[in-house]
C-alpha cells in the first residue's frame, strides 16, 4: 500500500525521516512516496493546491499524509478524509479544502482513537506522533471508522469553490502562481464548459480582460506578449503569457479575484 507525504518541513532537519519511520513502524510493508516537503512554511493554501494537483496521479487505495500545521498542539482537530478511493490524513485547518471540492462524495473522521497514535504524543509534532502512525494503520487495512467519529463541521478553504453571481458571472480566484508566473485559478471544466468558451466567455483579472483561449502555450505565435487562458495540467484554468510571466505582466498574485463573463 502506498503512503504519500506532503509537508512544509524541508529536508534539512530530521522531521521527514521521523515521519517515514512512524509510517513504517505502523506498517513495515508500506511504500512511502514523497510528493514534496518544500511547501512554504505555514502556507496552508499552497499545500492544499499541491495536494489537489498531485493526489489523483496515485492509484486508488493510496493514503496521503499532509502536514502544514501552524496550529499544532492547539484545539484544531486531526482528521482522516475518505473519498474517490483515497484517504487523506492531517490537520483540520483547510489543508483538504480543494480535496473536498474534488472527491465528492467524501466522509471526514475526527482522529480520537489513541490506540493508533505513537506512544507519548508530542504537542509540537503531530505529523510523527498522530498522522503518520494513523496513515500506516490505514495502509494495512484499518478502517477510517475505527479512528474516531464522523464529523460534518470540518474546516473548508474559502478559495476552493467558484461562486456564481446573479447575472451568471463566475467568480473565482487565483489559487497558485507557478515558477513560470502562470496564474492557476480555481475554475474547473465543470463550471466553465467548452460550449461557454466557444460562445464568447472571457476573463477579467487584475483589471484586464483576457479573451484568448489556447489549447497549449505555443499555439498562437501572433499573440506574443498577450495574456491568454489555457486548461492546465491540474485540470484548472490558467492565465499565461507565452515565454513570460503572467503574474508580472498583469501585476496579479495569489488571492486575486477572477471573473468569468459567460457572454
Amino acid at each position: 500500500m502506498i503512503v504519500t507525504l506532503l509537508t512544509d518541513f524541508g529536508t534539512a532537519d530530521y522531521f521527514v525521516g521521523a515521519l517515514k519511520g512512524a509510517v513504517l513502524s505502523a506498517n513495515p510493508g508500506a511504500r512511502v512516496v514523497d510528493i514534496t516537503h518544500e511547501v512554504p512554511p505555514f502556507d496552508i493554501e499552497a499545500g492544499a493546491f499541491t495536494l489537489r494537483a498531485a493526489f489523483e496521479t496515485f492509484p486508488e487505495g493510496t493514503v496521503h499524509v499532509a502536514v502544514v500545521d501552524p496550529g499544532v498542539g492547539s484545539a484544531r482537530r486531526g482528521v482522516a478524509v475518505e473519498g474517490l478511493g483515497h484517504t487523506f490524513v492531517g490537520p483540520d485547518n483547510g489543508l483538504f479544502g480543494h480535496v473536498y471540492e474534488r472527491v465528492r462524495p467524501f466522509r471526514v473522521f475526527h482522529l480520537t482513537n489513541g490506540d493508533f497514535f505513537r506512544r507519548g504524543v508530542s504537542a509540537t509534532f503531530h505529523g510523527r506522533d498522530i498522522f503518520a502512525p494513523v496513515a500506516g494503520a490505514l495502509s494495512r487495512g484499518v478502517r477510517a471508522e475505527e479512528l474516531g467519529p464522523e464529523v460534518f463541521d470540518f474546516v473548508r478553504l474559502p478559495s476552493a469553490a467558484v461562486e456564481k453571481g446573479r447575472d451568471g458571472t463566475l467568480v473565482g480566484a487565483v489559487i497558485h502562481v507557478d515558477r513560470f508566473g502562470n496564474l492557476v485559478t480555481n475554475v474547473t471544466p465543470e463550471v466553465l464548459s467548452e460550449e461557454a468558451v466557444s460562445a464568447g466567455a472571457h476573463l477579467l483579472i487584475a483589471g484586464r480582460e483576457v479573451r484568448r483561449f489556447r489549447r497549449f502555450f505555443a499555439e498562437d505565435a501572433e499573440g506574443a506578449g498577450e495574456p491568454f487562458a489555457v486548461w492546465g495540467s491540474a485540470g484548472l484554468l490558467e492565465v499565461a503569457v507565452f515565454r513570460d510571466s503572467a503574474a508580472r505582466v498583469l501585476g496579479a498574485k495569489r488571492g486575486d479575484k477572477v471573473e468569468v463573463k459567460l457572454k
